[in-house]
């Protein structure tokens, strides 16, 4: 049987050389049948060769032999109880060193090799070895089963030829073979696949049927020359399906030539990598682009900015770069969720789009900060103008989810190559501009200076320091007195936090606090001010001292839910009495959200500690503030008090405050007191008590004590 089946090939073989154009067809679709009876044959022979010879045996996970079949024994020699639970290398040549074991490691559900093996006699042989994955009901691993048996014949050239036209036909790679004069002679089946073109569209054409028009002349050149026979060729080409669709593909083209060495044939294996394709824009989008906005990202805009620089050097032109910190983003997403805040900022995203030119990059760094490149300016000015239109379009309130949400921004321009010649120096710099503008009244936007820069840099040399001042203990206390303007008495004291540097000596409040409230640090510092003072102020009830009332300033940032239990803790901890304590805060706290801030005021008067309005009048002031909050206190500020008595609006807008605190039935300070003559004018007025270096500047703990046991006085004086 085995033999007729290869006389048959052998004469379709023949045949199909001999013949042409339907005939041959005719003749390759009969070979190809041939083929496969051929192997089925082959098949069959083997089997029957190999009958009683093949083996089985079945591994643990661990390659401990659990099972051994008779086959086993009469290939191997051992019996049944001498191989089970050995390890499967018992069975290995003894120069197999190679540190593998082939039933252990192998990739797939199954795998085919060819190993040697030693029987007992100590005979080394070869053997094809058959691996199968063994599982367990709930599909987990649990063992190997082993099939071992006679290596094959090999197969003979004709049988190699005809394995290899089926291998070629079953292939997934797409298959082209031209002849000399690059006419189309054979295709495979994956080719009808991939381009939708059958053998009868295809045979006799040239490749040009599949050719797209993307590819310039020298990339049709690369290709024409490997078909001409100068080298293989391997890389990516995009090709024409029937349909008209263009594709990418993977292609490598070679040459088949003659006994003289002249081309017969050429052939092109290619595969549709559409796909691979797909994914690797999708990757590419992924590192390149935003997800949120779309827009690019940091890596890409660096990217283009870098470009621009190179070109800027070439052509000695000027570019713009800028960073955009969107205000108010953090508290839209905590009060209306972060899927409101999200699709704020894309909207955000498609406004300033919408002011930019399409050669301007917008782009998306992080959080609520774009960043912008104007790849080419004529003037600096240009980019102050691109920023005030970005600053109009969020002028009016952008809807969302039926809310209307109103946000600010703070810009930070840099011009290059002035500012710097590279990328992440330019964002640098636009950062500590926008970070300035945030702060400055006058402006939302702000061009970088190197001024600006070494500003910043003392900034964060100051962060850092102040946070190794938390630690080392550089941070005291002062106490200025309150003095009483009916008895001139001392009636209280505002506890006032000093930092005494170790090299700058004692740095002023003005300085580290606005860092302090930047980064975060002030909830830190408002903490230790008030557990000093509580501290302090039981240190002095055990010196049986009588102490007034002392003030403590509280940051906005301290003001939240948390705050009345945080202060109950501290006073009793301490021992001391809410009333011994009194919280002074800002105007500025006024306007976050009244209702949250009166239902804090409340607890905090409800335990019966005293609420002080301080800097009265710089801010937002307003009697339906003071109608709504219970505040006890209201010190007018030193801005209005150093002009009395002699400047007009000053001594006006001081009457009209004492004036409507009395009517409020609330206690008036003045600060910053310095003169007789506006201690004076300020008696006069009404006011209950003064605070300034008339009486005394902010002293140690020790001065004020001593001045309180000393009975120190205000002495008045006639104008």
């Amino acid at each position: 049987m085995l033999d007729a089946a290869i006389a048959r090939c052998l004469a379709l073989s023949q045949r199909a050389q001999q013949e042409s154009g339907a005939a041959q067809e005719q003749a390759l679709s009969s070979l190809r049948e041939a083929l496969l009876e051929l192997a089925a044959a082959r098949a069959e022979a083997a089997t029957a060769h190999s009958a009683g010879a093949e083996a089985l045996l079945e591994l643990d996970l661990a390659g401990y032999i659990v099972g051994w079949g008779a086959g086993a024994e009469q290939m191997f020699g051992y019996a049944e109880p001498e191989a089970l639970g050995q390890h499967v290398l018992f069975l290995y040549a003894e120069d197999d060193d190679d540190g593998s074991i082939a039933e252990l490691f192998f990739e797939h559900e199954q795998a085919v090799t060819e190993v040697r093996r030693r029987r007992k006699s100590g005979e080394v042989f070869w053997v094809e070895l058959t691996l199968s994955l063994r599982r367990d009901a709930g599909g987990d691993p649990d063992g190997m089963l082993v099939r071992l048996q006679p290596p094959g014949e090999a197969l003979s050239e004709q049988d190699k030829l005809r394995l290899h036209a089926r291998i070629i036909e079953d292939s997934d790679q797409g298959v082209l073979i031209t002849d000399a004069n690059e006419r189309i002679v054979s295709i495979n089946g994956a080719f009808s696949r991939i381009t939708g073109y059958s053998p009868a569209e295809t045979i006799g054409q040239t490749p040009d049927l599949l050719r797209s028009g993307v590819h310039d002349a020298d990339f049709r050149a690369q290709v024409r020359a490997a078909m001409k026979g100068h080298g293989p060729w391997r890389g990516e080409i995009v090709g024409k399906r029937k349909n008209g669709e263009l594709f990418p593909q993977s292609v490598t083209i070679s040459v088949v030539r003659d006994r003289a060495g002249q081309i017969t044939h050429t052939f092109s294996l290619f595969s549709d990598i559409s796909v691979h394709k797909d994914a690797e824009a999708r990757m590419q989008r992924m590192a390149n682009y935003d997800g949120l906005t779309g827009l690019p990202n940091l890596c890409l805009l660096s990217q283009l900015v870098d470009q621009a620089l190179m070109e800027a050097r070439r052509s000695q032109q000027h570019g713009a770069l800028m960073v955009v910190e969107i205000s108010r983003i953090g508290a839209i997403s905590d009060t209306l969720g972060h899927e409101v805040g999200n699709e704020l900022l894309c909207e955000i995203g498609r406004l300033f789009r919408q002011v930019l030119r399409d050669a301007d990059v917008l782009a998306r760094l992080d959080g609520s900060k774009f960043a912008i490149a104007l790849l080419h300016i004529e003037k600096r000015e240009h980019a102050a103008i691109v920023a005030s239109k970005l600053l109009t379009a969020l002028a009016a309130p952008i809807q969302i989810g039926g809310h209307s949400l109103q946000v600010g921004a703070s810009i930070g321009i840099t011009i290059y190559p002035e500012d710097g010649r590279e990328t992440a120096t330019l964002i640098r710099y636009a950062e500590v501009a926008s970070s300035r503008a945030a702060q400055n009244i006058e402006s939302a936007f702000l061009f970088y200076s190197e001024e600006m820069n070494q500003r910043a840099k003392e900034h964060l040399r100051l962060e850092t320091e102040l946070r190794l001042a938390l630690v080392n203990r550089e941070l005291q206390l002062y106490y200025q007195p309150k003095v009483s303007l009916r008895s001139g008495r001392i009636v209280g004291a505002e506890a006032l936090l000093r930092w005494r540097h170790p090299v700058r000596g004692l740095v002023s409040p003005g300085v580290f606090i606005p860092v302090a409230e930047e980064t975060g640090l002030i909830l830190e510092l408002g903490s230790w001010v008030l557990e000093e003072a509580c501290r302090q102020v039981r240190e002095w009830k055990d010196a049986n001292l009588i102490m007034p009332t002392i003030a403590v300033n509280l940051s906005a940032r301290q003001f939240d839910q948390g705050l009345p239990a945080r202060v109950a803790a501290v006073l009793e901890r301490h021992g001391v009495q809410p009333e011994q304590i009194m919280l002074e805060i800002t105007e500025s706290l006024l306007v976050r959200g009244a209702d949250n801030v009166i239902a804090i005021m409340n607890e905090l008067v409800a335990m019966g500690m005293a609420l002080a309005l301080d800097d009265f009048g710089t801010g937002y002031s307003s009697l339906a503030y003071l109608k709504k909050f219970p505040i006890s206190t209201l010190k007018i500020d030193r801005a209005f008090v150093t002009g009395l008595p002699y400047e007009e609006n000053d001594c006006a807008i001081a009457r009209a405050i004492v004036t409507m605190a009395q009517q409020l039935r609330q206690e008036i300070v003045a600060e910053g007191v310095e003169t007789a003559e506006q201690m004076s004018f300020l008696r006069e007025l009404g006011c209950d008590q003064l605070q300034g270096y008339l009486f005394s500047q902010p002293v140690p703990a020790a001065d004020f004590e001593r001045m309180l046991r000393e009975g120190k006085r205000l002495a008045f004086n006639s104008r």
